[in-house]
């Protein structure tokens, strides 16, 4: 047998290095999407909040005599992310006396598990709940805004208010005639959802829009998890972007409840 040819050789280098690559990135997203030890903290159930485990969701009731609202919020996580990642966002807006459900992505998002027909039918459904059709906020973060946009664009009759975080949509569908409160929360160093893509899609949103500009602010800081891949660095401690978008979202049940009026998501 000779002696390889110098095409063998770099057909041999390029390899090793796209199996190493591969290797490195899947090991660094596996760390990286994890869910911190403070966010698995926030799942231990107290007498403000209890916290209870389904196969598709997690749920965050207030305690009875700590119920604001009927109002409640439904978060949809981040693609690849662990949705135990924003335990503590939901245990945050749940002490406040809102109750709140983190509803799983399929497969975190990948593969196609953001557009699985299963989980827009297990959203329908929550939010249909006993038929009474209690208001409901949908919120989501980078991937998880996408399907709040789905869901939004359906114009279902519990939606009482919409919170995009880190996301440059809607980008494919106009919701510029929804007439319940939207919210826009916005890193200024996110390198997944650039400032100028958000812009972008200004038009695409009510005019009456709240936009929430964290300066310094970075994609992988909306979430209790590691450095995500492709994002930029924050100039801003993650404590203190992540107290912002919790006072944020916060506001926007505010001002949900104060509408109280589910059937407000009709075109104007």
């Amino acid at each position: 047998m000779g002696r390889p040819t110098v095409w063998q050789r770099i057909k041999r280098i390029w390899v090793t290095f796209g199996i190493s690559f591969t290797v490195i990135f899947a090991a660094w997203s596996l760390i990286a999407f994890r869910a911190s030890s403070e966010a698995r903290a926030a799942l231990i159930s107290d007498e403000e909040v209890t916290v209870t485990r389904e196969v598709d969701r997690w749920t965050f009731n207030p305690s009875t005599g700590r119920v604001r609202s009927s109002v409640r919020l439904l978060f949809l996580p981040g693609s690849m992310v662990d949705p135990v990642a924003y335990a503590p966002l939901a245990r945050a807006v749940a002490n406040e006396g809102y109750a709140t459900t983190i509803l799983t992505l399929p497969k975190r998002g990948a593969f196609g598990g953001a557009e699985d027909p299963a989980l827009f039918s297990r959203a329908r459904a929550l939010m249909r709940g006993d038929g009474t059709s209690e208001p409901w906020v949908i919120a989501g973060h980078s991937r998880g805004a996408v399907v709040a946009t789905t869901l939004a664009a359906e114009r279902p009759p519990a939606l009482a208010g919409l919170v995009f975080i880190g996301s440059s949509h809607p980008r494919d569908v106009s919701l510029a005639s929804l007439t319940v409160p939207v919210t826009k929360i916005v890193g200024t160093r996110d390198g997944l959802a650039s400032p100028g893509e958000v812009r972008a899609n200004q038009n695409l949103l009510p005019a009456a829009t709240r936009w929430v500009w964290i300066e310094g602010g970075n994609h992988s800081q909306f979430g209790w998890y590691g450095f995500q891949p492709g994002d930029h660095f924050a100039k801003i401690p993650a404590e203190e972007q992540r107290a912002q978008m919790i006072r944020a979202v916060l506001t926007a049940m505010r001002e949900a409840s104060r509408s109280r009026v589910p059937s407000a998501a009709s075109v104007a």
